[in-house]
């Protein structure tokens, strides 16, 4: 039993860690690719330079990212045979298909428009690689449909039907579009775009910060700015239905969200508190009262149940889920914050004139991963202890395989990743210090002439690729 339980331990580790790697990265490359599409199109309509520079200086990111993500995205897979077999086993005829289909749309479609993106400058027009860039941009959102999908049914399970304990599917509409799956989805996109637009927001106020008035810099910062602004008050109404369809469906994780372990009618909102399972309680909470009920079901007086409507072993482990919950939110507000107060100094004409405003948006660069990570822990620990909401428990979902063998693949996980990453990092940190500092031939040249010129052919590639050298030679 012992073994058992620390190989369930180990199994629920090693795929916490690769999801949590993993996830940063899409989380990037959504965004990042619609960016890239929205420059492009604004390069061909105003034939404005600015737009040039900054499409080939984040193309470098996005290659960068969007490799990181395979690698990282592909290991998991091969975890749902080695350490889940029990649980691909009982859903494999639903998760399957839906899997299926994410590599057979999006993925196809974005490794073959990839190609031309990033090397057919020098072979296809201006209009078609701008539609190749679109597509890759619609193929990441495509992959987002497909795994949240798959993802929100294992939450809120529909259009199926149990057979000698295996899930067999009686709608593909059901399953597809289940409850949960709307509003996870628009969360997660809305996300993904945050994340990215607080990284060009962020690289943008450390180049001016470093006294680098340049268009693009400004350019950049302008465009964040006024993104965010749009987007931030949709996510927070996205994040509020979202909490509403968890309330209604999945009741002991929004308990949990809340830190209510009574059931109340008028509850409160905790702002703070810290959660004790062993006795039941909130050790210390700072709330407001009846703005929990108010949040969550539009009335004064409406009710929320608390965890000990559910047995101790049909809980999920409240105080992460509580604090996870608290930090995504407290970065939502933060990003309120800022799109407020660079909007009012947009229409005073003094955006990069406010160093401390510079300093925040320099600091907030990391905030969307850090909320999209938090989100990750709330949402799947919140679902706890199954995998598949009330019908396939966690327990029941691993491989009979020992805690040594997946002990030992999660400290090779740990060890490949965290190289990895470093290297990802430590190269995209050095494309940050630099900036878009490329200059844009005339646009008059470039409609005669390819952007990666034939000249030097393999020179030229990696230079266009890679970008200029600190120093100013090829690197």
């Amino acid at each position: 039993m012992q073994e058992s339980i620390d190989m369930l331990f180990l199994a629920r580790c090693q795929f916490a860690f690769t999801v949590a790697f993993h996830i940063i990265f899409p989380a990037f490359t959504i965004g990042l690719a619609s960016y890239l599409a929205m420059l492009e199109g604004l390069w061909l309509k105003t034939n404005r330079d600015v737009y040039l520079i900054l499409y080939r200086y984040w193309v470098k990111i996005f290659a960068i990212s969007f490799g990181m993500g395979v690698v990282s995205g592909v290991v998991m897979s091969y975890q749902f045979g080695t350490n889940w077999s029990l649980f691909s086993e009982k859903t494999g005829n639903v998760l399957g298909p839906l899997l299926g289909y994410e590599v057979m749309t999006a993925f196809f479609l974005e490794a073959s428009f990839l190609a031309i993106m990033l090397f057919g400058w020098n072979k296809v027009g201006r209009r078609l690689h701008f539609f190749s860039t679109c597509m890759v941009a619609i193929g990441t959102l495509i992959s987002a449909f497909w795994i949240l999908s798959a993802n929100s049914w294992m939450h809120t399970p529909a259009g199926y039907e149990i057979r000698d304990g295996v899930f067999y599917t009686t709608s593909w509409l059901e399953v597809i579009f289940n409850p949960s799956f709307p509003y996870r989805f628009l969360h997660m996109v809305f996300a993904a775009y945050l994340t990215t637009a607080f990284t060009v927001i962020g690289i943008a106020a450390i180049q001016i910060l470093r006294r680098q008035q340049r268009e693009a810099n400004i350019v950049m910062l302008k465009m964040g700015i006024l993104f965010v602004v749009l987007v931030t008050p949709l996510q927070l109404l996205l994040g509020h239905e979202h909490g509403i369809n968890v309330h209604e469906h999945q009741p002991v994780k929004l308990a949990a969200m809340e830190g209510h372990w009574e059931t109340h009618r008028g509850a409160p909102l905790y702002l703070i508190a810290m959660p004790n399972e062993e006795q039941e309680k909130n050790d210390f909470q700072i709330g407001i009262p009846k703005l929990g009920s108010l949040i969550v079901t539009h009335s004064l007086d409406g009710e929320i149940k608390g965890l000990k409507e559910w047995p101790a072993s049909e809980r999920p482990p409240v105080a992460i889920v509580f604090w996870s919950f608290r930090i995504m939110v407290a970065i939502g507000m933060l990003m309120l914050l800022v799109a407020v107060w660079g909007l009012w100094l947009l229409w005073k004409n003094q955006l990069t004139q406010s160093r401390m405003f510079l300093r925040l948006c320099a600091l907030m660069l990391p905030s969307g991963f850090v909320a999209v990570i938090a989100g990750w822990f709330t949402a799947e620990i919140g679902r706890q202890p199954y995998t598949v909401y009330g019908l396939l428990r966690t327990v029941d979902s691993v491989s009979p395989v020992t805690a040594e063998s997946v002990g030992m693949s999660l400290i090779v996980f740990v060890f490949a990743y965290t190289i990895v990453f470093f290297a990802g990092i430590f190269y995209i940190g050095r494309l940050v210090l630099i900036g878009p500092t490329e200059k844009a031939e005339p646009i008059s040249a470039m409609e005669s002439k390819p952007m990666l010129s034939d000249r030097a052919g393999i020179g030229d590639l990696k230079h266009g690729l890679l970008g200029p050298h600190p120093s100013g030679g090829d690197s």
